[in-house]
């Protein structure tokens, strides 16, 4: 079994990376003190389809490629099925397919009471902005919220990454 990466939940079938059913919740973050010991890891990702129902991402993460798709948001849960795919095929459809403005951010993985969450530093049109988020296996799950974190967004589509092409939020942000 190849080790999971950094930026991605759980590693299902030998042919994909595949969490059939995503569940997070997401925060504004407040302060850096998340910063200490966090690994951090590069990613630019664009969207093929940006519909109100599903969306279809082609993201490059460090040297690493994928296609997702994401089904309509239910609650804090939705369908995500994501694929590896060849670095030349995701950066030739970031170039020439996706919608723009990419989104380009630097993701944090960050363990805090026994859960790895992930803190994501935008840049370009949404840079200042600085959103935490935390996988769950169900969406009862108790989470001890780090000190960290402020407002929970996670029902607020505008901090969707996908709703980010669309109207970023960096100049809200103070950027």
């Amino acid at each position: 079994m190849r080790a999971q990466p950094l930026y991605f939940g759980r590693l299902s079938h030998g042919y994909g990376w595949i969490m059939a059913v995503e569940v997070e919740r997401k925060f504004l973050v407040t302060s850096d003190a998340w910063r200490a010991g966090a690994q951090a890891c590069v990613i630019r990702q664009g969207y093929l389809c940006l519909g109100s129902g599903a969306t279809v991402r082609v993201r490059i993460a460090d040297a690493t490629a994928f296609i997702t798709v994401k089904g309509t948001t239910r609650g804090i849960s939705r369908d995500e099925y994501e694929y590896p795919i060849p670095l030349i095929d995701a950066e030739a459809m970031l170039r020439d397919l996706c919608a723009r403005p990419l989104i380009e951010k630097i993701r944090y993985a960050v363990p805090h009471a026994g859960r790895l969450w992930t803190v994501d530093v935008f840049g370009a049109d949404n840079a200042g902005l600085v959103l935490a988020e935390v996988e769950l296996g169900d969406p009862e799950d108790a989470v001890t919220l780090p000190p960290w974190v402020g407002e929970e967004v996670t029902e607020d589509p505008r901090y969707r990454n996908s709703a980010l092409v669309r109207a970023p939020l960096g100049a809200l942000c103070g950027a």
